[in-house]
């Protein structure tokens, strides 16, 4: 059982508040017992305050102790491949043996973004020669500039993680590396891509079996109503993304409640509620036991963003003690 904030900005609150309440939770987490704590890369969007993953991490990794911190994940597209060895090779040397790099291939998701990184549409398809050239990097092996040595990086064991975007779960199976698929309301796909990943998977120096991290929207509380409306601010803010063009800020669920909504964005709205787990500690505990039967996965990574930060921070406390998590 993990967790993966975005650091999701809130009506009324600035970015900077949006950093320290993912550092604020990530405490709890550990305090809770999850496993890991990742963070999340995004560019120039308005309701998203994490643009700048190994950044965060390094705050984080510095709040706590124990558990492990790290990306899901940084966009290798944006990126050469040497500077995040290089900065991932820091926070291992500052926090042995806590720091993961979870990996995607995607970019900035309009031209003007795009421009402003340097980068075009077609760098994700070259995600996974990127991939080979940031793990050799690590241990040595990348013969493209055999003069150059990223350093304190070189023979420092990092575990990689693929996120399933695009052709990333075939890009995994054949670097023998976990990974990461979600999200949860499309369980079929997730199925199938999980069943896909493991028929291909080779044993690499990283591991010999395959491991598969889900990730999903889970929302707990002491009853079904209550926990749906965990849900109603990041269902919103999709809905007006997908009829604007950008994500807004978090507004308070009965904000959104009191919304006037065109029959389009009343679709998306209810369409991005759908599917997602939530309720009860009873009614959760079955549903992520058949989330388990049928994907077979090893971990859960949580996903949840709300405006109500008590009442996401008791979902989480909920879902810890159904789990059978240890603070």
């Amino acid at each position: 059982m993990s967790i993966l904030d975005r650091s999701r900005t809130r009506e009324g609150h600035p970015a900077p508040q949006a950093l320290r309440d993912t550092v604020a939770l990530a405490r709890t987490a550990e305090e809770l017992g999850y496993h890991r704590f990742w963070v999340s890369e995004h560019h120039s969007v308005p309701g998203v305050a994490g643009s700048a993953p190994a950044v965060l991490a390094a705050a984080v990794a510095g709040a706590t102790d124990r558990i492990r911190v790290g990306t899901g994940g940084v966009m290798l597209p944006n990126h050469q491949p040497l500077v995040v060895a290089e900065q991932f090779g820091v926070l291992e040397s500052l926090f042995p043996g806590r720091i993961d790099m979870g990996l995607g291939r995607s970019v900035g998701f309009t031209n003007g973004i795009r421009r402003a990184l340097g980068r075009d549409t077609g760098d994700a398809d070259r995600f996974e020669e990127q991939l080979t050239e940031l793990l050799g990097w690590l241990d040595g092996t990348q013969q493209a500039h055999p003069e150059v040595h990223a350093r304190p990086a070189e023979g420092l064991r990092i575990p990689a993680y693929v996120l399933a975007t695009g052709e990333g779960a075939a890009i995994a199976a054949r670097a023998g590396l976990p990974l990461v698929v979600g999200d949860l309301r499309s369980r079929d796909r997730v199925t199938g891509i999980v069943e896909r990943y493991r028929e291909e998977f080779r044993p690499s120096a990283a591991g010999t079996d395959p491991y598969v991290v889900v990730s999903g929207t889970v929302a707990v509380a002491s009853t079904a109503e209550e926990a749906r409306r965990i849900l109603l601010p990041e269902a919103w803010s999709l809905a007006y993304s997908r009829t604007r063009g950008s994500f807004p800020p978090l507004r308070p669920a009965e904000e959104v409640e009191a919304l006037e909504m065109s029959p389009k964005e009343r679709d998306l709205y209810e369409g991005a509620l759908t599917g997602h787990i939530h309720g009860t500690e009873e009614q959760v505990a079955a549903e992520l036991s058949r989330v388990a039967e049928q994907t077979g996965a090893d971990e859960l990574l949580v996903t949840t963003s709300t405006y109500d930060r008590a009442a996401l921070l008791d979902s989480y406390a909920r879902l810890a003690r159904i789990t059978g998590l240890r603070p």
